[in-house]
């Protein structure tokens, strides 16, 4: 199964909001997230991007690109991190 649809489904589990309320939230019609949960039809590279965001996970990970799953929260910590001067801080583990 395409990695994509196996992190969507995973992420709108994970989510633990109905189908209707991420549709809303997206601005994307319930059939067309069931035809990306189903891999009938992809969505466009700005409706990547949209997921991404929404579900707060970084492109890679949604398509599969990267396999850690720690990356999911490398977008927050990112953002949590910037300072005021431009530059990211990320904490190494």
């Amino acid at each position: 199964m395409n990695l994509f649809i196996e992190r969507l489904k995973e992420l709108i589990i994970e989510s633990g909001k109905m189908q209707k309320e991420i549709c809303a939230d997206l601005g994307v019609t319930k059939q067309k997230l069931s035809k990306w949960k189903t891999g009938y039809n992809e969505p466009s590279i700005d409706e990547i991007i949209m997921i991404a965001k929404y579900f707060k996970v970084t492109t890679d990970y949604l398509l599969g690109v990267d396999e850690d799953v720690s990356s999911k929260n490398i977008i927050n910590n990112s953002f949590n991190n910037f300072t005021n001067k431009g530059s990211i801080k990320i904490n190494q583990k």
